[in-house]
């Protein structure tokens, strides 16, 4: 072999080997986190740990830079006009707002001064934000950490009782409401009044206020550093982010200033968020997701966060190119929506080039990424109150479906901050401890097993894990304590994942009794408590079942009836009467998509009512096809024919 030959060999398996082991990617990341942690903890440490200097910093260092960009739906949109080719053009139902990060700062400012003298709104109280997706959300949201108030994201489609709670265990003083998502709130404002008279219900007049806040001979409001909460730390809350966990009703997520730096930080650096790119998201602003993963890093680095309003797989292409585009958010759902729709040569003329979120199906990934131009998946692991997050940044095809892609070394550094551990083989959702030593044991590879992040401090957890606002119960049940010796903690994320030969890390499934749907995390709890409310059932179990062709699980109910229901000639009495209470006190993607009337619970001996016999339900007639199951074809519960669940899984019929 010639010198030139073995120099080719030589550089080919330099690059087979980084390619393996990511040697040269685990340093730069390492890097840039010691680069960035160690100056912001000292930061944090003297008076600054608010978010809020870092894109005041961006904000002055880039004033003509694009900050926002929002397609905002016409009131009125005319009928697409149709192209030579016969494709509708979308264009016209949108007029594009663009806000600079001088205008962008200009208009938080005048709202600051807004709340505060209007208002007032201090840097001691907890104000909720409910708005749909589009710069209001942005502006007070910002003016509120000028300020140095907590903002609290209320989820704008949660109504009645778990409204109330929302408000009432984040101690609100005071709530915004966008005119475009008021109804819920409209529906339960009596019942707030009643139980809740000293929050303050404010219905904003968007247009009015748009005119006020862009207007330049408005005075202006820049808080002194004194007055912004100048003694928190990097641990204390900078927000509240609704959770549905596993207690029935939401719990108020501790999102800390930390949290909303580092991953501001660290995760833009992974996914290429640069001051020049321009990161689209259709996915709700009240979740993490959208807030501190699409808006933190792009408003840290100076690009340009393009917001859309609402999630469309029609128009939404069209809206990627109308603002230039270069990363996307999604969640699997939104993926699989745009993968199975038609043709639009929007899809061929946009500038995206990578998209990330979570939970992105390994048997479509390949096909999205070819067909809508895609070089790389950022595929994550994460949740609102959990301190663990997983990153894979996937070109080509190594390590599709994986949601932790890191090298040799920084996966042996992970190996002591993150680790998964043995089920019990009779329980699922219990953890297996060695009967000999009281231990936990590490799951092998390929076994499946929870998620869990070390406690550095067993004495101060709540530097590392915040917890639920108000919840020491529900906080205390996260963390794990005694894992592999004595004194030690560890977070529970509370969901299964496995690892394969190559050090890849996979997501499996939940557990306890929370299930994904629509994008958002279902509270089996909640829904069988309102299903109690209806008066029509003894008891019920609520799991989430698995549909072809549809992301997630959906809502699927076991209902022991009252005596004078149990007939089949009276389901339809009880089925109305279901559907009339909870499409009332339910969000939408929590009402019961599949419903079962029988005498099928018992409960074990330890009175737990045992649901993975539940999880596994065969649609459409059961196992022997025998089975009497209805499912809700708009607003009616009907028999789950043969017929009407092949219109489900071929997308006939929506759920």
């Amino acid at each position: 072999m010639s010198g030139i030959e073995l120099a080719v060999a030589g550089l080919l398996g330099s690059q087979l080997l980084e390619a393996k082991l990511h040697i040269k990617e685990d340093f730069l990341l390492a890097q840039k986190v010691v680069r960035g942690a160690l100056p912001y903890l000292y930061r944090s440490s003297h008076g600054k740990a608010s978010y809020w200097y870092y894109f005041e910093q961006t904000a002055l260092k880039y004033p003509n830079n694009k900050a926002i960009a929002f397609p905002r739906p016409k009131k009125d949109p005319p009928t697409p006009k149709v192209d030579d080719k016969g494709f509708k053009i979308y264009d016209d139902q949108f007029t594009v707002e663009t806000y600079t990060y001088q205008e962008l700062y200009d208009i938080i400012l005048r709202f600051s001064y807004i709340l505060k003298y209007d208002y007032g709104v201090t840097a001691e109280q907890t104000i909720a934000v409910d708005c749909m997706n589009k710069p209001l959300f942005i502006f007070l949201w910002l003016a509120l950490w000028n300020i140095g108030a907590t903002p609290a994201f209320l989820n704008f489609n949660t109504k009645d009782k778990p409204l109330v709670h929302c408000i009432k265990i984040a101690k609100v003083s005071q709530v915004f409401i966008d005119p475009d998502c008021a109804d819920p709130i409209r529906e339960t404002e009596a019942k707030i009044n009643e139980e809740l008279p000293q929050v303050k219900l404010h219905y904003i007049n968007e247009p009015e206020l748009l005119k006020v806040l862009t207007d330049k001979s408005r005075p202006k409001h820049r808080a002194s550093d004194k007055t912004r909460r100048p003694d928190d730390r990097d641990f204390d809350c900078c927000a509240l982010i609704y959770t549905s966990g596993t207690t029935g009703l939401p719990k108020a997520g501790i999102m800390s200033w930390r949290k909303a730096f580092m991953a501001a930080y660290i995760f833009g650096y992974i996914v290429k968020i640069k001051q020049s790119s321009n990161v689209l998201t259709a996915m709700p602003l009240y979740h993490s997701t959208a807030a501190m993963l699409g808006v933190c890093p792009t408003l840290l680095a100076g690009g340009c966060v393009s917001v859309s309003q609402k999630f469309s797989a029609t128009s939404f292409w069209t809206q990627a190119r109308l603002t230039g585009a270069t990363h996307m958010q999604y969640v699997g759902e939104v993926c699989r929506y745009l993968t199975n729709s038609k043709y639009h040569p929007d899809q061929d003329s946009h500038n995206i080039r990578i998209a990330y979120g979570n939970g992105l199906r390994r048997d479509i990934w390949l096909d999205f990424k070819k067909r809508f131009h895609i070089e790389a998946i950022g595929e994550f692991y994460a949740s609102t109150e959990s301190p663990i997050a997983t990153t894979n940044l996937q070109y080509g095809e190594f390590g599709v479906g994986a949601c932790r892609k890191y090298g040799s070394l920084l996966n042996l550094l992970m190996s002591f901050s993150q680790t998964l551990v043995k089920m019990d083989p009779n329980d699922e959702s219990e953890i297996y401890r060695d009967p000999k030593t009281g231990f936990c044991i590490q799951a092998a590879n390929s076994e499946p097993g929870e998620l869990l992040m070390r406690i550095l401090n067993a004495t101060k957890p709540e530097e590392t894990f915040q917890g639920y606002y108000g919840n020491k119960q529900a906080s205390s049940k996260k963390i794990l304590f005694d894992v592999f010796r004595k004194g030690d903690a560890w977070f529970r994320s509370g969901d299964l994942l496995k690892t394969d030969a190559d050090g890849l890390l996979y997501f499996v499934d939940r557990l306890g009794d929370t299930f994904r749907w629509k994008s958002e995390n279902v509270s089996a709890t909640e829904v069988e408590n309102e299903l109690m409310g209806s008066k029509t059932i003894k008891q019920s179990v609520v799991v989430g079942v698995q549909v072809p062709n549809h992301e997630g699980r959906a809502c699927f109910a076991v209902l022991d009836p009252l005596d004078e229901y149990l007939d089949t000639s009276k389901h339809q009495d009880i089925l109305s009467k279901i559907y009339a209470h909870v499409n009332h006190s339910l969000p939408k993607y929590a009402v019961p998509q599949f419903i079962k009337i029988g005498r099928e619970i018992e409960a074990s001996h330890n009175h737990k009512v045992p649901k993975n016999q539940f999880k596994n339900q065969k649609l459409p007639k059961g196992e022997n096809n025998d089975e009497l199951i209805y499912w809700l074809n708009g607003d009616k519960y009907e028999e789950l024919t043969h017929e009407a669940w092949s219109t489900i899984i071929n997308g006939e019929a929506k759920l």
